[in-house]
């Protein structure tokens, strides 16, 4: 008994809220047919008395028109009385309204609606150095962090966030997966901390479910997106053959051989951080294949004439080995260069 009186008290707050607005809306309408009726001389059309009602009950009282009839006057108390509470509780409940919003948002219990943006997947360090660096790289371009901590780790009117598993599907449509421009898959974080050092499989294996969720639902959406992940243990890398995963994150084990190399060859690590730091003027980037380079040395020199070095056909370092092979149609070509440089060579009037 006492269940069912909960459920009908619930349904009528619930009830309540949901006619709300509509009774507001038709509250104004009324009373403003009510005094175009009692006062036609005064308000002379139905648009006028509907401005003299709202004018009326936002306080506002402008003075342009008011009734000039007793019935008019007591008309326009009873507004006073009744309006002018209704109109603050519709203004509470359009205050909260937002609040609930922001907090959903804050939250991260509101489904994402934009397109080609970037999806990253767990929080930590390397993550937040991630949200910096792309919101270098294009201003334009919106950020989805998808992780279970109660509230957004940063604010950023660029930065969404979605409160979930990413390991289950229904997360990764609040994120709109389907319409992302890529998704970096971050080592979990506390799994790492907790049981990397024991078993790095238990890290790397969460990173495999996500994936293949994320492979499941290019599959039913008939979508590619490009997708990067860490892996903790490079030799992890060969359980991701069965699912879509374009790129690995260079893992622990390539930090130890660079660490190693140094001892080796002094300075090869300052090598590194150039390719990979951006505090540095030159980076590796992508260009595009131009018509009139055959081979790999008509690339090569062209670009080194214009201060670029060409270093890699998609994941081929090789390739200065090998610089009178004709270049495919379908090459990826890298370079190493500043920022200026890069943009003349993406300029259609460079060459």
């Amino acid at each position: 008994m006492g269940m069912t009186v909960k459920k009908i008290i619930y349904y009528v707050i619930k009830l309540r809220s949901r006619i709300f607005l509509p009774f507001v809306v038709l509250y104004i309408l009324a009373a403003a047919y009510v005094a175009l009726f009692i006062e036609p001389k005064t308000f002379e059309s139905y648009l006028t008395s509907v401005y003299w009602v709202l004018t009326t009950l936002a306080t506002v009282g402008f003075g342009d028109y008011a009734p000039v009839t007793d019935f008019g006057k007591a008309f326009t108390i009873v507004l006073y009385i009744t309006g002018i509470g209704l109109v603050s509780l519709f203004i509470g409940k359009v205050i909260d309204s937002i609040y609930l919003i922001e907090k959903f948002k804050v939250g991260g219990k509101m489904k994402y609606t934009g397109k080609n943006h970037i999806i990253l997947i767990g929080w930590s360090d390397k993550s937040k150095s991630a949200i910096d660096e792309i919101f270098k790289s294009d201003e334009s371009m919106d950020i989805v962090m998808i992780d279970n901590l109660e509230k957004a780790p940063m604010v950023d009117e660029r930065l969404f966030y979605v409160r979930g598993d990413a390991t289950d599907e229904e997360t990764l449509f609040r994120a709109n997966l389907p319409k992302a421009k890529g998704v970096i898959i971050f080592a979990d974080q506390i799994t790492q901390d907790n049981y990397a050092t024991k078993d790095p499989l238990l890290v790397d294996g969460k990173t495999l479910l996500v994936a293949t969720a994320i492979t499941s639902i290019e599959e039913k959406t008939n979508t590619s997106i490009h997708v990067t992940a860490e892996v903790i243990n490079q030799r992890h890398i060969r359980l991701f053959e069965r699912v879509k995963v374009d790129e690995f994150i260079p893992t622990q084990e390539m930090i130890s051989h660079a660490a190693v190399r140094s001892l080796f060859s002094h300075g090869v690590t300052h090598m590194y951080s150039e390719l990979m730091s951006t505090q540095y003027e030159e980076a590796m980037y992508e260009i595009p294949k131009q018509d009139e380079w055959r081979t790999y040395r008509d690339a090569f020199i062209a670009l080194l004439n214009k201060g670029a070095t060409l270093v890699a056909d998609r994941g081929d370092l090789h390739i200065n080995q090998r610089l009178d092979e004709r270049i495919p149609d379908d090459a990826q070509l890298f370079v190493i260069c500043d920022k200026e440089t890069l943009s003349q060579l993406n300029s259609k009037t460079f060459y």
